[in-house]
């Protein structure tokens, strides 16, 4: 059994077994002939189950045979100590060009909405650059080499056009992800995010807005140069889970806001959209296997799911500092997360709270309370763990392949799963 940092890594064993819940869903004369295109549905908690290429999945299957190799592996006695790698300082070259080349992407004619739509690009509010430090391990993972120094051979030109169309996928997801909160911040009326002062609270609700469309726009622009219909038409379509995702949060009636079922379709459409179908475009432009590609999607998917459950716990037991936003900002706001949700589930009352709504002060104490009382906060903070461990088991699932860099990225990816849940801000 593989350990990174304290999160079990399955083994070849494992991914053989992860590898047959999709197949053994197939009949024999389908598997190779057609996989449908991916999509969600929850059942949570005790029979929580996903389609996925149009079968359902149940999800137990999946952990449990995590759990039965952890356990085979144990009896054993084996247990390998792998080298540290930091995944932001291996691709850091590359996210330097990234971040170049969104800066000058976002240069428009009018001076006010240039210094708009640069915001959050600019030096120093960047942030770590999460989501396209992912696309790029995962395009080495899936044996598209790291571009080399000047220094070294000039390398085949066909190989450097694909990393530079791989590159072009890492900076058009930022610019969705970074649209959508300024849209998100105008709609939940922010002031802060990332530490300063949120666009919408700097230059205005109508300035926000418009800076959003207009990164949207030029992700657009983008996306078309790279001539794929299909890599097109999954980001088309994440923008539209965005909005999907954002009308139900706002929408909700009171049992859908109960529903763990609908708070995981809301978070998949809100946030494990985008990196999921990211990850998958990126196999699309190499050119990948269908099996390929929908193991970079799996990633994807649960890695993001595991990012904003923990998220869901950072904004109770984070400070306004560590967070870059005001702690406690989604129960102030009504929304109601899994922490919240595993509580009620132990203490059916918390219920009557949740309907009254949070205007009011004593109630959101209230809650506080009960979750104090519950497990809710240690309850996520499992789920999010089981999420990460069915995302490192996807990149151990892919094609065995000894390359260094492939072999470095890959296990990169899998130290990303541990450093999501693990994370305190």
């Amino acid at each position: 059994m593989l350990f990174v940092r304290g999160l079990t890594r399955v083994t070849r064993t494992g991914c053989n077994r992860y590898r047959w819940v999709y197949s053994s869903l197939l009949g024999d004369g389908q598997r190779q002939r057609h996989l449908p295109q991916p999509c969600t549905q929850f059942r949570f908690p005790d029979h929580y189950s996903q389609e996925v290429l149009g079968c359902r999945i149940i999800y137990s299957w999946v952990s449990s045979a995590i759990s039965t190799i952890g356990k085979q592996s144990q009896h054993q006695g084996t247990y390998v100590v792998e080298e540290q790698l930091d995944p932001f300082s291996l691709v850091a070259d590359e996210l330097s060009i990234v971040a170049n080349s969104l800066r000058s992407m976002v240069i428009a004619k009018v001076p006010k909405l240039a210094s708009a739509a640069e915001y959050f690009f600019k030096m120093g509010v960047e942030g770590k650059r999460f989501r396209p430090t992912v696309l790029l391990l995962m395009a080495t993972a899936l044996n598209i080499p790291m571009p080399r120094p000047a220094s070294d051979a000039a390398g085949d030109p066909l190989s450097l056009e694909l990393r530079s169309r791989q590159r072009c996928i890492a900076e058009i997801t930022e610019m969705i992800h970074v649209a959508s909160l300024l849209h998100d911040d105008v709609l939940d009326d922010a002031d802060t995010r990332r530490g300063i002062g949120s666009l919408n609270f700097v230059m205005g609700n109508k300035l926000a807005v418009l800076a959003g469309d207009f990164l949207l726009s030029r992700a657009c622009v983008a996306l078309a140069s790279l001539k794929n219909t299909e890599v097109v038409s999954l980001l088309a379509m994440v923008v539209e889970h965005l909005v999907t995702g954002e009308t139900m949060q706002m929408t909700t009636s009171s049992d859908q806001r109960c529903s763990m079922e609908y708070y995981m379709q809301k978070t998949y459409y809100k946030t494990a959209s985008l990196i999921s179908n990211s990850c998958k475009a990126i196999a699309l432009l190499a050119g990948q296997t269908a099996e390929a590609s929908i193991l970079a999607y799996e990633y994807g998917k649960n890695l993001g799911l595991a990012f904003q459950l923990i998220d869901d716990v950072l904004d109770f037991t984070g400070t306004s500092s560590s967070l870059g936003k005001g702690s406690l900002s989604d129960i102030r706001h009504g929304i109601i997360t899994a922490p919240i949700l595993f509580a009620m589930e132990e203490f059916p009352e918390l219920r009557t709270i949740v309907d009254q709504g949070f205007d009011n002060t004593a109630n959101v104490d209230r809650a506080l309370e009960y979750l104090g009382k519950s497990r809710g906060i240690e309850r996520t903070r499992e789920l999010a763990a089981k999420h990460a461990n069915l995302a490192s088991a996807a990149i151990d699932s892919l094609p065995e392949n000894n390359d260094e860099d492939v072999q470095k990225s890959r296990r990169a990816l899998v130290e990303l799963t541990h450093r999501v849940i693990v994370r305190r801000k």
